[in-house]
């Protein structure tokens, strides 16, 4: 198969009937075929992500896999990465609650794992410590439009004085992105231009500096990170994995018409994405001075099933879900499977600690989610609205259903501590891994990636 070509059996300039889409994760790679007519599968499989060779490897064979059996001929292929680490985001703002704040929020719904956020004038201190982040991608954001230039200016200065070469997305004061991206770009700096993200005091604008981060990635991170020999896979790529999710999370809630929230149970991190319909709090006189994403993703870096197994233990006792004896028995499984991810829970037990922490690691990500505390919000995301919680991540997707229902209960039985979490929500599995698919199928086939989310995510 090669990349849009049209399928066996077609006539001449008729358009594909099946793609191929494909999420490249750091351990597994899943394939899904979908029939674009009717926005169902027509196949999946997945295979270990070949990271240590070349990741087009497992990408054929999880391929092969799914179209067995299927006269596809040549599909457009449609996909995402997360291989390799990801995005690793850097930001660099004017003030931390405001500017790099919504530097911060962009990133995250752009699919990125911010690694480090400065704010201020950046000193050598803060030089080296953005060196040691190891940044794929630089966010250089600050000053509204027609507000402060002097601090982006200091930094855009500093950033070209000190030979920076790896990429910069510009999504500041628009004043002076003209002379900024032009005196970064003359010292050697590859540098991106987008609208400010925070055009006006409370006026979140992410799509832009979106889309740029997503253009950047797949410019100059995708080949940079060599996961790869050839070409092939940079130019089959199209979005990091998250953005992709996120995507997909959009088109799901637009398809819905309400409030939607995702909890992505996952071996080293738990993401939480959530689509709520903008109310009073975006124009109101208890807005956000840094803006409302109402589009969000957060990413829980200490919270997992495998390697960061530990660290959902300390976070659930922290939030008082643990302790005693359980706490005890539980580290000590937790570390049994941080020390070796690739391990299978076979048996009852095994299976009844994998959803106890799975339980903990999607309760103790919502609520940090809804109390604002990964997002910067100092009110919170409100979730009460949400219709609709759905559940991903492979411990949820390969477990029996009456177990991934039980994690999912719990988190939505968690009204203890005042946080707003969904009051009447109802719970569904992407057991079969369309919400990617849906991301990245929504521009070039928005009727079939609604119908595929719609069709695969229904409610019992």
């Amino acid at each position: 198969m090669s990349q849009g070509r049209e399928p066996r059996g077609r006539g001449p300039g008729e358009p594909a009937t099946l793609a191929v889409c494909a999420d490249v994760g750091s351990t597994y790679t899943k394939v899904a075929v979908v029939d674009l007519a009717a926005g169902v599968l027509a196949g999946a499989a997945s295979a270990p992500t070949t990271v240590g060779t070349d990741v087009l490897h497992g990408l054929d064979a999880a391929v092969a896999a799914a179209t067995a059996g299927l006269r596809v001929g040549d599909v457009p292929w449609y996909v995402c990465s997360s291989a390799g680490g990801g995005l690793r985001l850097a930001v660099i703002g004017y003030e931390p609650l405001v500017t790099a704040q919504a530097g911060r929020r962009v990133g995250l719904s752009a699919g990125a794992h911010v690694v480090h956020v400065a704010a201020g004038r950046l000193g050598a201190a803060d030089l080296t410590a953005l060196r040691a982040a190891r940044p794929d991608v630089v966010l250089l954001v600050g000053g509204t439009d027609g507000g402060d230039a002097d601090t982006i200016t200091h930094n855009a200065t500093r950033l070209a004085r000190a030979r920076w070469r790896r990429p910069v997305v510009y999504a500041g004061n628009a004043d002076v992105r003209e002379q900024l991206t032009g005196l970064l770009g003359d010292a050697g700096v590859p540098v991106t231009a987008a609208d400010n993200v925070l055009p006006r005091i409370g006026v979140l604008a992410p799509e832009s500096a979106r889309s740029a981060i997503r253009a950047v990635f797949l410019r100059h991170v995708i080949g940079g990170k060599r996961l790869s020999r050839g070409t092939r896979f940079a130019r089959l790529v199209r979005a990091a994995t998250p953005d992709a999710v996120l995507t997909g999370v959009e088109v799901l809630a637009d398809t819905l018409g309400g409030d939607l929230a995702v909890v992505d149970v996952g071996g080293a991190t738990t993401d939480v994405y959530s689509v709520l319909t903008p109310d009073e709090r975006a124009t109101g006189p208890g807005r956000e001075v840094a803006g409302s994403l109402w589009r969000a993703r957060t990413v829980e870096g200490d919270l997992g099933m495998r390697w960061s197994a530990p660290g959902v233990v300390r976070a659930a006792v922290e939030e008082r879900l643990l302790a005693g004896d359980e706490s005890d028995d539980l580290a000590a499984a937790a570390a049994r499977r941080a020390g070796d991810p690739a391990l299978l829970a076979v048996d009852d037990v095994e299976r009844a600690v994998d959803r106890r922490i799975a339980t903990l690691a999607a309760t103790v990500a919502l609520r940090r989610h809804a109390r604002g505390a990964a997002t910067g919000e100092r009110a919170g995301r409100d979730l009460r609205d949400v219709r609709l919680l759905v559940g991903s991540g492979g411990v949820l997707r390969h477990a029996p259903a009456d177990m991934s229902g039980q994690v999912l209960s719990a988190v939505l039985a968690d009204h203890a501590g005042g946080w707003a979490l969904p009051r009447a929500a109802a719970t569904v599995v992407d057991a079969d891994y369309v919400l990617a698919a849906g991301g990245l199928l929504a521009e070039e086939h928005p009727a079939a990636a609604a119908a595929l989310l719609r069709h695969h995510l229904r409610t019992q």
